[in-house]
């Protein structure tokens, strides 16, 4: 699973990375990014601008918006298969901005926290789904959920799961694609490389979701 995640990159190098999308005059540094709070994201519904989703995916069909907390991650073996997902995945793509993500290695009772992040220590792209929900006063939801994989050789030593990371030139597709070109979609979930990317871990500030500072991140 991917239950917490970074974005502390400067807007500048921001729009460098995603240089199509218009992105609000501020962000706030986000040092540990956890579940029920609004994400930067980029859907396919208005591919030109960043907007702020919920993390934790309220479908349509829900009776309560508390579903949310349950569906942050979703597993891309089963994507076509799980109803919280399946017409998301066909119809309501996203990208969620990301500069790294945590993960916990168990050691007995003892619980590691981990930063993994590019070496370059460039943003990047994990692969979501979004949806919108009505309440009853009329009032609408914009939620989404991070797609998970299976960990690639480095995140192995520490979780069995990781956030399915896109390439560059793999995010005009995943937001774009039509309902005919699933089998190209599902050509895309697979673990992001491992000599891409590095991990080190760090306080365990990060496992406090009111702990959203610059220590969360720094080697321990």
């Amino acid at each position: 699973m991917c239950g917490r995640f970074t974005l502390t990159t400067d807007i500048s190098e921001l729009q460098k990375a995603f240089p199509w999308a218009e992105f609000p005059a501020q962000m706030t540094p986000r040092y540990n990014i956890a579940p029920s709070q609004p994400v930067a994201v980029i859907a396919n519904h208005n591919p030109n601008r960043v907007d702020f989703f919920i993390w934790g995916l309220i479908p349509s069909w829900a009776k309560e918006p508390q579903i949310g907390n349950r569906l942050m991650n979703a597993r891309a073996e089963t994507l076509t298969q799980k109803p919280a997902f399946r017409s998301a995945y066909r119809y309501r793509r996203c990208l969620i901005l990301a500069d790294g993500f945590f993960e916990w290695r168990k050691e007995g009772k003892t619980k590691t926290p981990f930063l993994i992040r590019l070496k370059s220590a460039q943003p990047f792209a994990m692969a979501g789904l979004w949806d919108r929900w009505q309440s009853p006063d009329g009032s609408e939801i914009l939620s989404c959920t991070i797609i998970t994989t299976e960990a690639n050789e480095l995140v192995q030593a520490i979780h069995s799961r990781m956030p399915l990371i896109l390439a560059p030139t793999e995010y005009s597709f995943w937001l774009e694609a039509s309902d005919a070109e699933i089998s190209r979609l599902n050509a895309l979930l697979q673990p992001y490389p491992a000599a891409e990317m590095e991990a080190f871990p760090v306080s365990d500030l990060v496992n406090y979701p009111n702990q959203d500072r610059i220590e969360c991140i720094q080697p321990v």
